[in-house]
C-alpha cells in the first residue's frame, strides 16, 4: 500500500510517501509559506521515488490543532488530491504525530496555541498501538490536566514557550522533555497506515480539520 501524508500546522512543512512500511520524507522550515512550498515538495518526493498520484492508495493530512491557516491548508489539499485521484482519506491529530514521532512510549504533547494557551495531549503507548490518556485539549500551561506516574516525556513548542509553568504542573512525572519536537508527515503516514488497515478511511468530503478554538485572533482591545 502507497499512502501520501503532509503536515502543515506549525511553521515547518513536511511530506512523506509510506510504501508497505517504508518512508521516505522532507521536511523544511517554511515559516508561512506553505501555500507556496507544499505541492512542489509533494511532486519533489513522488518523482524521486518514481510514483505517481495514480499509484496512490490514500492520502493522509495533519488536521491539527495547530496553526489556523496551516490546518486549512493540510486538510485542503489532502481533499483536492483525494477527490482528483478518487482516494480515501485519514486525518491524523498533530499531538498524536508528536508523540509518534518522539520513540518514547509515555508522551505529554504541547504545541503552542498563541495567545497564552497550548494545545496538549497525553497519549501511551500498548502493544505498539497509542491509548488516549488526555484528549486532545486547548488550555492555560499552569491548568493543564494532571497525569498519573513517571516517566512522562514532554514534546512540542509548547514546553519551549511554558518551561516554568509546565515543569511545575508536572514535576516528578517527566523523564525528559524535546522542546523543539514538530509534528512530522513521517509520522502521519506510520498512524494513518493503521488506519487505513482498520478500514478507517473517509470520503474527501468528511476530511474536517481540528481546531479546538473557535476564535483565532484578538480584538485590538484585548491585545
Amino acid at each position: 500500500m502507497k499512502i501520501l501524508a503532509l503536515e502543515t500546522s506549525t511553521e515547518y512543512c513536511s511530506v512523506a510517501l509510506w510504501q508497505d512500511g517504508a518512508v521516505t520524507a522532507r521536511c523544511e522550515l517554511v515559516g508561512q509559506k506553505h501555500s507556496e512550498m507544499l505541492l512542489g515538495m509533494l511532486d519533489g518526493l513522488l518523482k524521486d521515488a518514481g510514483v505517481t498520484i495514480k499509484q496512490i492508495d490514500g492520502i493522509a493530512f495533519g488536521k491539527g490543532p495547530g496553526s489556523f491557516t496551516g490546518v486549512r491548508i493540510a486538510c485542503g489539499v489532502a481533499q483536492g488530491l483525494a477527490f482528483g485521484a478518487n482516494l480515501r482519506v485519514v486525518g491524523v491529530c498533530t499531538l498524536q504525530a508528536l508523540a509518534q514521532a518522539s520513540g518514547r512510549d509515555k508522551v505529554i504533547a504541547a504545541l503552542d496555541a498563541r495567545m497564552g494557551g497550548i494545545y496538549l495531549a497525553a497519549y501511551e503507548k500498548h502493544r505498539d498501538a497509542w491509548v488516549t490518556v488526555i484528549e486532545p485539549c486547548l488550555c492555560k500551561a499552569e491548568d493543564a490536566p494532571v497525569v498519573v506516574g513517571d516517566g512522562w516525556f514532554g514534546a512540542g513548542s509548547g514546553f519551549a514557550l511554558n518551561d516554568a509553568a509546565l515543569s511545575a504542573r508536572y514535576d516528578g512525572h517527566l523523564s525528559g522533555v524535546d522542546a523543539h519536537a514538530v509534528p512530522h508527515a513521517r509520522a502521519v503516514a506510520q498512524l494513518a497506515a493503521a488506519e487505513f488497515a482498520k478500514g478507517n478511511a473517509l470520503d474527501a468530503a468528511l476530511a474536517l480539520p481540528l481546531y479546538l478554538r473557535d476564535k483565532v485572533a484578538l480584538k485590538t482591545s484585548e491585545r
